[in-house]
């Protein structure tokens, strides 16, 4: 084989290894790491061991009421975007309504909308009793999403919330 015939050979080999040379693999983008817990399961668990002598439950708008039972029904089946839109509707009838916000923040967290879950959970906390099951569940709400963001002082910071729920009773004899 002539000089000429190995040239032609190995040109667009070289020439290939130097393009390639020329590209990066695009920058892979951090998503936060899921964990191996659910969330959800652990802000309700915090809510269910939360017994204050104060547990405030509002009065439940019948119409409100419909939506959030809807709601619920499609949580359960795995619906979370169906889940969401209708507590978006049950939240038009009632804005300020904590048990819908913090209800809804917890549909956000299963559709890994976590920076919307922890504004709506502060939000039901600063609308709500600040007290109680609901004050935890809260709470945890901040905990989890401070874990996932990987800020170890601000859940350190959130668990003294939830212990901050906790109004014990008088003792009666």
């Amino acid at each position: 084989m002539s000089a000429v015939a190995r040239y032609r050979l190995a040109t667009p080999a070289l020439a290939a290894l130097l393009l390639a040379g020329c590209f990066n693999a695009p920058p892979q983008e951090e998503r936060p790491v899921r964990p191996a817990y659910d969330m959800v399961a652990a802000i309700r668990a915090a809510g269910a061991r939360e017994q204050s002598v104060i547990d405030v439950a509002p009065l439940r708008d019948p119409g409100v009421s419909a939506w959030q039972d809807a709601a619920q029904a499609d949580e359960r089946a795995g619906r979370y975007t169906d889940a969401a839109a209708k507590l978006d509707q049950a939240l038009k009838l009632n804005p300020d309504s904590p048990d819908l916000l913090q209800d809804r923040a917890e549909v956000a967290i299963r559709l890994h909308d976590y920076a919307g879950a922890e504004r709506l959970a502060r939000q039901s906390w600063s609308l709500g009793p600040q007290l109680g099951p609901l004050c935890a569940r809260n709470w945890q709400t901040v905990v989890e999403m401070r874990l996932q963001a990987g800020d170890e002082a601000g859940a350190a910071a959130a668990r003294k919330g939830v212990q901050g729920c906790h109004k014990e009773g008088v003792p009666r004899y």
